[in-house]
Parts: structure tokens; sequence; C-alpha cells
């Protein structure tokens, strides 16, 4: 089986940790981040495909060819326009069921199991504080309608946790054009618009560290070291 870990954004709220560093190599204690998204991945998952942009080099030096016996492949997203122009960069390499997932946040492992479980399934995260994120929307029947990108909602909030389980069918459909960013097109909206003709199962995450800031860097660490 197959993953895509996106790994191309400038982690420009990590600055100055980012000026030198691409964010999916910052640290908690001596690992970095990209080595917790490995530790995640299903044993199904035989080849991982990377999408690279900024610093992407230092990227390809830390896996190589080959990272704890899975192959990697490398695609470049020359202009970052989004995740979900990030996954549709990897469209012809992708052959069947796949997992996606941030190069840059803390997964559980059994979690992701869960979510293979689907042909199509999200993976979500119930706040426990007000704060910004992809707020997903069910209704009645626990059907995905949105997901609504914000900067405060409220606690109890089922937010994106930015893994997914697709198949090559998600680039039938156009990548949805986020409204309140510039240039970006969101892959949890585009996943939106597929959900409306195949079932997405909604799986609620046991734990998930969100790293955005230096500040949660500190956090993860005093968590997981």
């Amino acid at each position: 089986m197959q993953a895509v870990i996106l790994a191309a954004g400038l982690g420009t709220r990590m600055r100055p940790l980012t000026n030198t560093v691409a964010k999916p190599l910052l640290k908690i204690g001596k690992r970095a981040l990209l080595d917790y998204t490995f530790d995640a991945l299903p044993d199904e998952v035989d080849e991982v495909i990377v999408v690279i942009g900024y610093l992407g080099e230092q990227i390809k030096s830390h896996l190589g060819e080959s990272f704890r016996g899975r192959n990697i492949k490398y695609v470049v997203q020359e202009k970052l326009e989004g995740t979900a122009k990030a996954l549709f960069e990897a469209k012809p390499l992708l052959k069947g069921k796949f997992l996606v997932l941030m190069a840059d946040d803390i997964y559980v492992h059994e979690d992701i199991r869960k979510c293979l479980k689907h042909d199509y399934a999200i993976l979500v995260m119930r706040s426990t504080e007000e704060g910004p994120g992809g707020k997903v929307k069910l209704d009645e029947k626990n059907q995905l309608v949105s997901v609504e990108e914000g900067k405060a909602h409220p606690a109890g909030t089922l937010i994106s946790t930015n893994v997914f389980v697709l198949t090559p069918e998600i680039f039938t459909y156009e990548p949805v054009k986020l409204t309140d960013r510039e240039g970006e097109w969101g892959l949890p909206q585009t996943v939106v618009e597929l959900s409306k003709d195949y079932s997405v199962a909604v799986v609620e995450a046991t734990r998930w560290i969100k790293i955005t800031t230096p500040e949660d860097l500190e956090l993860a660490e005093k968590l997981l070291v």
C-alpha cells in the first residue's frame, strides 16, 4: 500500500526555526517530526511518496531512497498552493487505495489503522479548547457535510487532522479553492466533494498533536520525550 506525506510547506509560523531547516525536520528531543510521522504508518504501507517543496533537498537527504524498509519516492510542489494541489502532484504515482498524512504533526499508529478499515476516511479530533483548524460538520447520519477553515472554533469542535484514506477517484474532482486563503486549494474541502458520491468514514482520533508554532514543539516534547 502507498502513503503520501505532504512535506512541502514553508513553516512560516515556525520562524525563525524554519529559516534554515525544513519544518518536518525540526526535532522533538533528538528525533525529527518526520520520524514520528513514520511511526504512525501501518505495516501495510510499503511505499511512501513525499511531496516536497521548501528546503526539499534536506528531506531527501534525511530519508534517502529507502527509510525504515519502505521505498521512498519524491514529487516536487514547485508552487505552494495548498494541500489539495500538493496531493495532486502525486497523482501519476498512485495506483490504488492510499493514505495521506502531514509530515509535521504527531499521530497515533492505531488511529491510522482504524482509518484503513474503510475505503474512504477522514481522521478528526475533538478539540478541548478554542482554536484554529478545519471544522468538520456532519449531518444527522454522521455523514461528512463540510470542512470550514477558521481561527477560533469553540471547544468540542471536530477538527480535521489532515489524515485521509482515499483512492485515485479523488483526482476526478476539481480541487476546491479556499475562500479565506489567497492562492490555496484545500484537500479536506475536496474530500467533501468526493463524499457527495462516496461514503467517507469519519474516524475520531485518540490523540493528535498539531505542530504549528515553537510552543507546540515544547508541548510535544513534554508529552513524548
